[in-house]
């Protein structure tokens, strides 16, 4: 058990402590097995999966493909109907898609895969429409 018993001796004003020992639990001796082991090569070998996109990333890919300036409605639509991304449950997947494109022009700048075309229609920065 974890707890600590403490007895008191008899006759003597000092006070000592006795701890029960604990029950042995059996270890195994040795290194573990090498089916519990995992080799840094082993993870690279796996075949890569297609990762699902973001709706960042999903809205790249649309924009580059259409190459004109869309509102962040259609590019959910349009994200949806390519089977891109779909939203997870969310009540308004177009507000996230805004904000997410804003946060990512006022972080990155310059450098931002966004451009603001039209007031809530956004482009590529390559390929203004």
């Amino acid at each position: 058990m974890a707890t600590k018993n403490r007895i008191k001796a008899k006759g003597k004003k000092s006070s000592t402590t006795v701890t029960p020992k604990a029950e042995a639990t059996p270890q195994t001796e040795g290194p573990r097995p090498a089916r519990f082991k995992r080799s840094p090569a082993s993870a690279t070998d796996a075949p890569a999966r297609a990762a699902k996109l973001s709706a960042l990333e999903a809205a790249v890919r649309l924009l580059g493909e259409t190459g004109q300036a869309m509102n962040c409605q259609e590019m959910i639509a349009a994200m949806a109907a390519k089977g891109y991304w779909t939203s997870p449950g969310g009540k308004t997947p177009s507000a996230t898609l805004y904000t997410s494109i804003l946060k990512e022009l006022t972080t990155k700048g310059k450098e931002s895969r966004f451009v603001k075309v039209d007031r809530g229609h956004f482009a590529l920065r390559g390929a203004r429409a």
